[in-house]
């Protein structure tokens, strides 16, 4: 028989589960996707925001990030997975991640293996558009070793491509790092470019390639990753 008290703590502990249950995004609380393909479909489906005027340096709210997205990523259940901490724009990081690609797909025939690149620092340059490059003068943020945004130009095709667009349609995920944004904004003010740092950071996040996922950071957000047994690669 219960006793009074033992019903107010059920009672006290199922409204708190309820309330936690719906803070969690929905995504969250499904089965993940066991294929590429079928990740790729839901991910698609996914509609994020890309209608920014300011962001602060500091994302506090899940509407300002793709929090569904990453969700579907974390709750992925085919494997391997793998996870890149991809930082400098010029390590040739696109190259090697196509031939882990092409190694688990081709070599072990394991159809779904799924490789994230977590990017930050100057790699983050790549995940923005040409437009973006030439509205913010974002070349000269590289040293004079890019006069564009060439890993988004389409290569000779197929597996020996390692264009960004080339390596999303077969599957990698790209993660964009907000702080690296927040970063890039600052720089390009000081490089000369007009605007306020929240108003630039938001231009630049509106202009992500499509399929890109915004996290609140990278750092911070390799750790659900990490915690899902993604295999992490620097």
């Amino acid at each position: 028989m219960f006793t009074r008290r033992a019903l107010s703590g059920m009672t006290a502990a199922l409204t708190a589960a309820l309330a936690a249950a719906a803070t969690k995004p929905v995504s969250a609380a499904t089965e993940g996707a066991a294929a590429i393909a079928e990740l790729q479909a839901r991910l698609a489906r996914l509609m994020p925001r890309r209608d920014f005027k300011t962001v602060p340096m500091v994302l506090e709210s899940r509407d300002l990030w793709d929090d569904a997205a990453i969700r579907e990523v974390v709750a992925y259940r085919g494997s391997p997975r793998q996870v890149w901490d991809n930082k400098d724009l010029a390590s040739g990081w696109t190259g090697f991640m196509r031939n882990a690609l092409n190694g688990q797909t081709l070599s072990f025939q394991n159809r779904d293996f799924l490789t994230v690149s977590m990017t930050r620092g100057d790699a983050q340059l790549a995940l923005f558009d040409q437009p973006s490059w030439d509205k913010y003068g974002l070349a000269k943020l590289t040293n004079g070793k890019f006069a564009g945004n060439s890993l988004i130009v389409p290569g000779p095709g197929g597996i020996q491509d390692a264009s960004i667009p080339a390596l999303m349609k077969r599957g990698v995920v790209f993660m964009a790092c907000h702080n690296a944004i927040w970063a890039a904004a600052a720089r390009a003010i000081a490089g000369g470019a007009p605007g306020h740092q929240e108003e630039v950071a938001a231009d630049l996040t509106n202009h992500l390639l499509p399929g890109v996922i915004l996290t609140p950071g990278a750092l911070a957000t390799l750790p659900l990753l990490q915690d899902a047994g993604f295999h992490y690669v620097t």
